[in-house]
């Protein structure tokens, strides 16, 4: 056999044994494996969290005086825990630095626009962090599965997205990618918890029981856009999160060491003694419309 046809069958057996371990869930050569892991005690978890969003709003404070501009990008398979982070990470912040944006489907007007167009307007100013819940990577990802898309949309989309994130480097904006990794058999045990909770019955929707049935045209698709957008200069970092726990506080701790700050949070300010006012006379009480007590 000729080294060409070695190497043409080597690559067609490798491919054909990524589609099957995509196809069980089971993790390839490489992968760092999540359920040899332990859980984390409870009490150590809300420590290490509590001391991490203390850090968080340490982040804040250098952000705002300092006027960066901060984007921070989520993405993975459904109940990869994006959204767990990101809750974790605003709880303790002002909403008027750090925002997130979870855009809805694109309207028949913004369909029409340059595809970046309609997240540019979501970019931070000076003295802001965003967070994107899912991001533009959208094309790459669930559009090109579902098929929202065309095959040259989405190629036109990978050979343009490393320049448009370099030009938002290159105007001041700090930019780091996150994908969240969850395996076949840990997605399918969230869906069905999803599915007997009434308060979450709302994170499932069609297109994510659709999506539950190609995961490997989601793993393909996932490999090709790493492939274009996984640079030197932008890297994907991985985060491992079959345990929701793990993956929180180890994005969280990961994503404070990629951006140097001092502390320059204001110190405790002290209250002053209440101003009595004898002339104030309060209004009558049946004037005004409470709310029923039923607790």
């Amino acid at each position: 056999m000729s080294d060409e046809r070695k190497t043409e069958s080597a690559n067609k057996d490798a491919q054909n044994k990524s589609v099957a371990e995509a196809e069980t869930g089971e993790a390839r050569p490489g992968d760092p494996p999540q359920e040899d892991l332990p859980k984390l005690d409870e009490r150590f978890y809300k420590e290490e969290l509590a001391k991490l969003q203390i850090e968080l709003v340490k982040l804040q404070e250098w952000i705002k005086q300092q006027g960066l501009k901060v984007v921070v990008i989520f993405e993975g398979r459904n109940t990869a825990g994006k959204g767990g982070v990101i809750k974790r990470i605003t709880q303790c912040l002002s909403s008027r630095v750090c925002r997130t944006v979870a855009l809805s489907n694109p309207t028949d007007r913004e369909r029409s626009e340059w595809y970046f167009q309609r997240f540019v307007p979501h970019l931070p100013a000076a003295g802001e962090m965003v967070l994107f819940d899912r991001s533009w990577y959208n094309r790459a990802g669930i559009e090109r599965v579902m098929g929202f898309c065309t095959e040259k949309e989405v190629q036109e989309f990978l050979e343009t997205c490393p320049q448009f994130e370099h030009l938002l480097v290159r105007s001041g904006i700090i930019l780091l990618k996150y994908w969240f990794s969850v395996s076949n058999e840990v997605q399918e045990r969230r869906f069905q918890h999803r599915l007997g909770k009434p308060t979450r019955q709302w994170k499932l929707s069609p297109i994510d029981i659709e999506s539950r049935e190609r995961w490997v045209e989601f793993s393909k698709a996932k490999d090709e856009m790493f492939a274009y957008t996984d640079t030197k200069e932008l890297p994907w970092y991985v985060v491992p999160a079959d345990n929701k726990k793990r993956a929180r506080l180890n994005c969280i701790s990961h994503l404070l060491s990629m951006i140097p700050y001092h502390d320059v949070t204001p110190k405790p300010q002290e209250l002053p003694p209440r101003r009595k006012d004898r002339e104030y006379v309060r209004p009558s009480m049946p004037d005004q419309t409470f709310v029923p007590q039923k607790y």
